[in-house]
């Protein structure tokens, strides 16, 4: 004797006329619930940056170190000493730090040598080495340049006080024309990654990193310099905050599913707290005009804030490749538009 079969007790009996009615009307029954993005073991689908904090840090040394030599070439062809002096010996401690960050991530000090072995135009990390090892020594004849005044008249030494000004002026003029690279090149960078939130951030990260570089180069100039000389660090607050508020409330907006990672977490935390303290640095130094106190807590502000914003990109990033649902909406939007172009 055959047994009829029976469905197991979890699931609900099937009403055949009721399928078969549906099925009539041209309509189908679900059967598969509905998709989680989950992966296998609960292990997402792109491997997480294995970047850490030190990587953070370098994206913000790297641009004060920019923004600083610009502020000191502004100095200089202004006949502004203080801005002069104060934007050469930041850009030569913020790019020392800098190189040390990147070697520090990179394990070995020789993997940096290695890397100047060649020159690849199309990796940004290739072509940020070579923007380093030509931004570095420029900056640090520069910076070496202001010790002039102090060494003897007489001698050895004596030549090097005179040589060191002009040499000094050369230095810096090319610190300054090389620092527009230093700033942005990180932003191409991240940019060209897996991760999905900087990936599609490609067009906002650059002017992120720029306004930053400024932002931060301007909060130097303020807390160094005395109000009388320092109209172009104010100029240079006002432009760098609003190139990162723009970019800030571009990625923020623009990406769709891929903002919500800016929105939310450590990285929304952050960058709430950039956009605010930017807002307060640029009040600051156009209200403190004649206040020395307030010009330097405006360019500490100004500081804090470019600190906080390249964190908050940071781990943003690293926030949405963590999670798969960024991997995998954005794919499955993308074959539906092409679908729908097809159709």
């Amino acid at each position: 004797m055959r047994l009829a079969p029976h469905p197991p007790r979890d699931v609900t009996p099937v009403d055949r006329r009721a399928r078969r009615k549906r099925a009539g009307r041209g309509g189908e029954e679900l059967r598969v619930p509905e998709a989680e993005f989950t992966s296998y073991y609960g292990r997402p689908i792109l491997k997480a940056p294995v970047w850490r904090w030190d990587i953070a840090a370098y994206l913000f040394t790297g641009g004060l170190a920019a923004g600083s030599s610009l502020l000191a070439a502004g100095g200089q062809l202004t006949c502004r000493p203080a801005l002069r002096r104060a934007g050469r010996v930041t850009a030569l401690g913020a790019v020392t730090a800098s190189a040390y960050f990147l070697i520090h991530d990179l394990g070995r000090p020789s993997r940096f040598h290695h890397m100047l072995r060649v020159a690849k135009p199309t990796s940004p990390m290739s072509v940020g080495t070579w923007i380093l090892s030509a931004f570095g020594p420029a900056a640090g004849v520069a910076a070496i340049a202001e010790a002039a005044p102090w060494l003897p008249e007489r001698g050895v030494l004596g030549l090097a006080r005179r040589v060191l000004p002009p040499a000094g002026q050369a230095a810096g003029l090319a610190a300054a024309a090389t620092a527009p690279a230093l700033a942005t090149y990180t932003g191409v960078l991240l940019a060209g990654t897996a991760v999905p939130s900087w990936h599609e951030a490609y067009p906002e990260l650059p002017t992120i990193f720029a306004g930053s570089a400024l932002a931060s180069g301007a909060g130097v100039g303020l807390i160094a310099a005395p109000c009388a000389q320092a109209g172009p660090a104010r100029r240079m607050a006002v432009a760098g905050a609003a190139l990162e508020l723009l970019g800030s409330h571009s990625v923020e907006t623009r990406l769709g599913l891929l903002s919500e990672p800016y929105r939310t977490g450590r990285a929304g935390r952050l960058l709430r707290a950039g956009r605010a303290l930017t807002a307060v640095g640029v009040a600051g130094a156009l209200v403190g005009r004649r206040s020395r106190v307030i010009s330097a807590l405006s360019g500490g502000a100004l500081l804090a804030a470019s600190v906080a914003t390249r964190f908050g990109i940071f781990h943003g990033g690293v926030a949405s490749a963590r999670d798969p649902k960024y991997t995998v909406v954005p794919q499955r939007e993308r074959v539906r538009r092409r679908e729908a172009g097809e159709g």
